[in-house]
């Protein structure tokens, strides 16, 4: 591996404590994701990602406790070899005990320790099982208090602030107002005072990003002088801060629902931005839900 890839991402953890979210947040940093990795199959992946590191400029693996035994016995050697020419970093994903028992619970979904001891015990082994990985963790995330869209911002916040050849990307989030301001992020701005397309009947079911409610905000001179002045200030300011140590930039557009004005300011400043060469990362909140 060149001296300039990025560091190859091991994303492991607890189940339940958000992985799978993780590695989602990663693709949208253009990681190349493997999830479920069986230890075993590490080595020969690392090989693979070595000899075409061009083709594999970013990757980012998910293993748990799913591999087993053995397969956690080959991640362990790999973290404690670390070659230079194939670096790796660890993010371990946990969450409160309590927390996992009730998202197991409401998501029926079956713990894949789970055994005739129930839950409860199934939580305890695997965090046993997982202790020594969790010892050898770059980072240890605590996702107990986190929604998925907090969760995924705190992982592009950590993998930029760690990749130094990472582009210094800007997250675009739609919210609403309704549902509270997101609080994880650097910049909000409320699309409230521009026509909303709520009030009509044929456009009230759709979203920000379909044609005919883009027509209608695009026909609006409010809605244009707000997002030129919006894109002047993201122009201007963003590379100012990004030289304040940033590697990301998240800016929070807010409408009443968060399903019209909001979305499509956000796609619409997303797209002028990537015309431009700015990585950019897009996030609906309430569309994702």
């Amino acid at each position: 591996m060149s001296e300039s890839s990025s560091p190859i991402l091991i994303i492991s953890g607890l189940s339940g404590s958000g992985k799978s979210v993780a590695l989602r947040a990663l693709e949208d940093l253009s990681y190349y994701c493997v999830d479920n990795l069986p230890g075993g199959l590490l080595a020969d992946l690392l090989e693979e990602v070595s000899d075409q590191s061009e083709r594999y400029p970013k990757v980012a693996i998910g293993i748990d406790a799913r591999t087993g035994p053995d397969g956690l016995d080959s991640l362990k050697s790999l973290l404690d070899e670390n070659r230079h020419d194939q670096p790796l970093r660890l993010l371990f994903l946990e969450a409160d005990k309590p927390i996992l028992i009730r998202r197991f619970s409401e998501t029926r979904r079956r713990h894949p320790l789970s055994t005739d001891g129930g839950l409860e015990s199934a939580i305890s082994l695997e965090a046993e099982l997982m202790a020594p990985i969790r010892e050898r963790a770059d980072w240890v995330i605590n996702t107990s208090e986190s929604n998925i869209h907090q969760l995924r911002r705190q992982i592009w916040r950590t993998v930029g602030e760690a990749d130094e050849q990472s582009s210094q990307s800007i997250v675009l989030a739609s919210f609403a107002f309704k549902h509270g301001v997101p609080r994880d992020v650097d910049l909000v701005f409320d699309a409230r005072c521009l026509p909303n397309p709520h009030w009509e009947p044929h456009l009230k079911p759709r979203t920000g990003l379909d044609p005919e409610v883009r027509e209608y905000l695009g026909a609006s001179e409010r809605v244009n002088d707000f997002y030129d002045e919006l894109l002047g200030f993201l122009q201007r300011w963003s590379p100012v801060m990004f030289e304040d140590q940033r590697s990301l930039l998240t800016v929070a557009i807010g409408c009443t629902g968060g399903q019209h004005r909001s979305v499509y300011l956000v796609e619409r400043l997303a797209e002028a931005l990537k015309l431009q060469g700015q990585p950019v990362v897009v996030s609906h909140r309430e569309l994702e839900k």
